[in-house]
């Protein structure tokens, strides 16, 4: 038998405040943060994902940011593997992990393991991107829904992304993506050798998260959100398709710098897009078992938060019978 190590988590939708309550926490305990963010991953990417600063970086040690380039793309798996890897890394140092951002489905894979899905095909990929370049992306959600009726409901007909790949799996193994998740969750799930606190951020009234949401893409915007796009798509070869591109806040500046989308009008579909996914992450938080759903207006969130801390690391260690 072995303690199984402490970890954190700390979940919530984009602008409830996390990332204070991160880097107050590692003021008081020996804890260096992993970052559960898909946009926060890529280089250069800095002011739409609210990335921390150079002072806060070198301040509190942080992980899984400035990983790959805009060009490349970062999976789920990717994630769970690196995140692992670096809580391993933290854990020996004698730390504590705090793995905190709003990519929900990071947090799922983390805690549930992945499907056991059939490997990307390249050339396969390639004939999608073409009959989507040839048909458009609501054409084939069309062709999913024949083939997968329930990952198509649950998809937008232009999400390109999860379009793609549920095509891809049904074509590689003529079987519905569905099919593997219920797989997946009739198996026991992959142990996280870890003893956690699973903590999410949820706010009691939602008028105060929008906005916050305003007031940060106003910021952002301030920041120098648009020369940051400019210097993108100056530096490398990109195009709306890739998930860089798909991050909320980039791709509105896309459309404005492309003349799709009217400069007086993407303040405001920058915020409506990011409300709306504020709303999609609340939702998975609603779904995610034992997390601890913490209101962020709590006058006393600082303090009840760090108290939770306290008495999480000062409780007895669970063994683990590795």
């Amino acid at each position: 038998m072995r303690l199984l190590p402490p970890a954190i988590l700390l979940a919530g939708p984009t602008a409830s405040g996390k990332t204070a309550l991160a880097l107050g926490a590692a003021a008081r305990f020996p804890i260096e943060i992993v970052s559960v963010d898909s946009a926060q991953v890529f280089i250069d990417m800095d002011i739409g994902s609210a990335k921390p600063d150079a002072e806060t970086l070198d301040r509190v040690p942080h992980h899984l940011i400035d990983l790959i380039t805009p060009e490349q793309r970062y999976s789920v798996a990717n994630f769970r593997a690196d995140a692992l890897r670096a809580m391993a890394e933290i854990t020996a140092r004698g730390n504590i992990p705090l793995l905190t951002g709003g990519t929900m489905l990071y947090f799922k894979a983390l805690r549930e393991g992945l499907a056991d899905l059939p490997q990307a095909d390249a050339a396969l990929r390639a004939r999608i991107d073409a009959e989507a370049a040839e048909h458009g992306w609501p054409a084939l959600h069309a062709e999913l829904a024949r083939s997968d009726p329930a990952t198509a409901t649950r998809l937008k007909p232009n999400d390109a992304q999860r379009i793609q790949r549920a095509i891809e799996v049904t074509r590689l193994s003529g079987r519905p993506l569905g099919d593997f998740f219920a797989e997946q969750a009739a198996r026991s799930p992959a142990a996280l050798p870890y003893r956690l606190l699973p903590l999410a951020l949820f706010p009691s009234d939602r008028a105060w998260l929008h906005q916050r949401i305003a007031q940060r893409f106003d910021e952002m915007l301030a920041a120098g959100l648009v020369g940051e796009v400019e210097g993108l798509q100056a530096k490398y070869r990109l195009d709306t398709d890739l998930p860089s591109m798909r991050s909320v806040g980039y791709r509105q500046v896309w459309e404005m710098l492309e003349g799709r989308l009217p400069a007086t009008a993407m303040r405001d579909r920058g915020v409506f897009a990011t409300r709306q996914f504020a709303k999609r992450q609340i939702t998975w938080l609603r779904s995610m078992p034992d997390m601890e759903l913490i209101d962020c207006l709590d006058a006393r969130l600082d303090a009840g938060i760090f108290n939770r801390i306290e008495a999480f690391l000062a409780a007895p260690a669970t063994p683990s019978p590795a």
